[in-house]
């Protein structure tokens, strides 16, 4: 393992070493797209998807009860 021995800080007083205080630009923009409030999400599961989930959940457990039934016959 090798170390660095740049500082990750350089000496402000060094030519174009840093900002002098008071002249740092802010860390990020208040103009963003992502600003104003929030969508309001719908919660739960639409009635499509749920539909489509229990007709398979019937069919296959239907396919097993038949299954079964020609076994025992």
């Amino acid at each position: 393992m090798s170390f660095d021995d740049t500082d990750p800080e350089p000496d402000p007083r060094a030519p174009g070493g840093g900002v002098p205080p008071g002249e740092t630009p802010p860390a990020e923009s208040s103009t963003g797209s992502g600003t104003g409030p929030r969508q309001e999400t719908s919660r739960g599961w639409a009635t499509g998807p749920l539909l489509i989930i229990l007709i398979v959940a019937a069919v296959f457990a239907a396919f097993f009860l038949v299954y079964a039934i020609t076994l025992m016959l």
